[in-house]
């Protein structure tokens, strides 16, 4: 069969179509393809922005004798990991039986039935390095493929026997988070910040946690982040990480899911011209329909050469007289509701309406274009995806669709994020997938459990129990408050253990775990003023009404133009003055 990415939806996969690769796109015809020729398959997995993919892709699978050999004797898949991101997890799983260097390129030799029996990440066209020639990699799969199949077969199926294994224990939620912020300051870098050595990450969703707990070592982390080149001062926003531990040599790509949360734990910790940079970033990424593109490369074109990081080097003067580093248009609606929720809250908290104008922008493109029969995962101008929605773009979008209702006062997002949040739990327990798992996957028994882990972004889980805990203390329903408990009971042991891996269910438990309070204003003027720094809701009277008709208990009987502050849907007696106001305060409403 010959290459068949001139038509994808991805753009990575399009930027692979002109390699002599006979690459297919994911799906049932390429395994059925193998299984007549009866021969392995490659699933090479990576993304537009990663630097290493670009460099296979021009150093080996554009070498006209490697393809010619791989076309010859394997079938070969390529897949968009932000496209497919249930297959990229199923095989980094895998992966990990043969390689503790995961990473992207992610190369993965599996049986025409999917079973993976050996992995690698980048490999060139000759050795070098310690790398072995990607010549060298084929002739050993082969051998194995046809002088030890039995040993190939036994492998693959323990490997699936493995990963259907893997199912969290449930534990009981934590209520003191002093002892996990303890343990996060033993990992803090003294010297330089963040977590660890080399390479650092932001890891977002941890700052998350911190802020919200008033820890220092939250501040002091973004502090030195917004201090080093992991920041770009010229354009705003942050690059994926640094490889060293001093925050210096960044990758720099910049993705979505990365600045969608930053702007908001920056506008939460007070820093006011970093959220600025990450804010006028994330609308450069705007797309002219109107969602955020996923990801901005780290390579820019100078003298018909790719350069990785040569434009970040320049100064905003020297950056007019070159060509932009590309961004990668996909419109994923799990980082897109990322975005929409961390505008909607910075955009809140200092007072900057034209960021949630931004966010409310994206959130009605996807409203109209991948809330659909099914949800879709993404889409490129306008062209939708076949892949499958995850739990992270349920939990991700009606997140943020939420936090939009609260800034807004707008009810349609909040309804909509309930039929999200709904459609998921009715479909597991305590959240499912609607319309099920990737079908490739699952016709192959691949279709394990998602990886509840909160990496560089919320996981689904956690995704997913933020949203119900939301909506919980929107509607006083307890079912939503079960789920989100239940959900955050399956990492509770090992969040407190490995708190770096989940700060998005630490995040959850703790709101989980605090007394539930509310701050709603009716009208506007400086009650409001006073409100929104600090998280409350600022409705008119016809929004509140709207919200107590469509069943958000919250609002029930509150149209007269006041301050209302609750605890435990107990609400105090109505106030109208700023001094009033004042006497029942603090508080801090989620």
């Amino acid at each position: 069969m010959p290459n068949t990415l001139a038509n994808a939806a991805s753009p990575y996969l399009r930027s692979h179509a002109s390699n002599p690769v006979d690459w297919q796109q994911w799906g049932p015809e390429a395994f059925a393809e193998a299984a007549a020729r009866d021969v392995p398959v490659l699933v090479s997995i990576g993304y537009s922005t990663c630097h290493w993919c670009h460099v296979m892709a021009r150093e080996t699978f554009s070498d006209p004798a490697i393809a010619e050999y791989l076309n010859a004797n394997l079938v070969a898949i390529k897949v968009d990991r932000e496209e497919h991101a249930e297959v990229d997890s199923t095989y980094l799983a895998a992966a990990a039986a043969f390689t503790g260097n995961l990473g992207w390129p992610l190369n993965v030799f599996v049986t025409p039935q999917g079973r993976a029996f050996f992995a690698g990440t980048y490999w060139p066209p000759a050795p070098v390095e310690g790398h072995p020639a990607f010549r060298q990699v084929l002739d050993a799969v082969l051998d194995a493929w046809t002088n030890r199949r039995d040993e190939v077969e036994r492998n693959g199926a323990a490997i699936v026997e493995v990963l259907a294994q893997q199912h969290p224990s449930r534990g009981e939620l934590p209520t003191d988070f002093a002892p996990v912020i303890e343990e996060l300051e033993t990992l803090e870098d003294a010297t330089f910040g963040g977590f660890g050595t080399a390479p650092k990450f932001p890891v977002s969703p941890v700052l998350r946690f911190l802020v919200e707990r008033g820890a220092g070592l939250g501040v002091r982390t973004l502090d030195a982040m917004a201090a080093s080149p992991l920041r770009d001062p010229v354009d705003g926003g942050f690059f994926r990480y640094s490889t060293k531990r001093d925050w210096h040599d960044p990758h720099y790509e910049r993705m979505l899911y990365d600045n969608a949360q930053l702007v908001a734990v920056y506008a939460l910790a007070g820093r006011v011209e970093v959220a600025e940079g990450v804010a006028n970033w994330l609308a450069s990424v705007q797309l002219a329909e109107g969602g955020f593109a996923s990801a901005q490369d780290s390579e820019s074109t100078v003298d018909g050469r790719r350069v990785e990081g040569f434009y970040y080097t320049l100064d905003a003067a020297s950056r007019q007289r070159v060509e932009k580093p590309p961004v990668d248009e996909k419109v994923l609606t799990g980082w897109n509701g990322l975005a929409i929720e961390g505008l909607a809250i910075a955009g809140g908290v200092l007072g900057r309406r034209e960021w949630i104008a931004t966010a409310q922008r994206a959130a009605d493109f996807l409203l109209e274009h991948h809330v659909k029969e099914r949800l879709i995962r993404t889409s490129i101008g306008g062209v939708a995806s076949s892949a499958h929605a995850t739990l992270e773009d349920f939990g991700m979008l009606a997140a943020g669709l939420l936090q939009l209702a609260i800034a807004t006062g707008e009810v349609r997002y909040a309804t909509a994020a309930r039929t999200l949040v709904d459609d998921s739990m009715a479909v597991g327990d305590p959240f499912g997938v609607p319309g099920g798992a990737d079908p490739v996957l699952a016709s192959q028994g691949l279709a394990v459990e998602a990886d509840p882990s909160d990496g560089a972004h919320p996981s689904g889980l956690s995704a997913m129990a933020s949203a119900a805990h939301t909506l919980y203390l929107l509607t006083s329903h307890e079912p939503y408050r079960a789920a989100a408990r239940a959900a955050m009971a399956r990492v509770a042991e090992p969040a407190q253990r490995h708190p770096v891996s989940l700060g998005a269910a630490l995040t959850v438990m703790a709101r989980l775990a605090d007394p539930v309070r509310h701050l709603v204003v009716v009208g506007g003027g400086e009650l409001a003023d006073v409100a929104r720094p600090r998280g409350g809701i600022v409705v008119t009277p016809d929004q509140s009404r709207a919200f107590a008709e469509a069943g958000f208990e919250l609002f029930e009987g509150r149209t007269a133009e006041a301050a209302y502050v609750c605890e435990d849907f107990v609400c105090r007696l109505p106030v109208t003055t700023v001094s009033e106001l004042a006497a029942l305060l603090p508080v801090e409403p989620h």
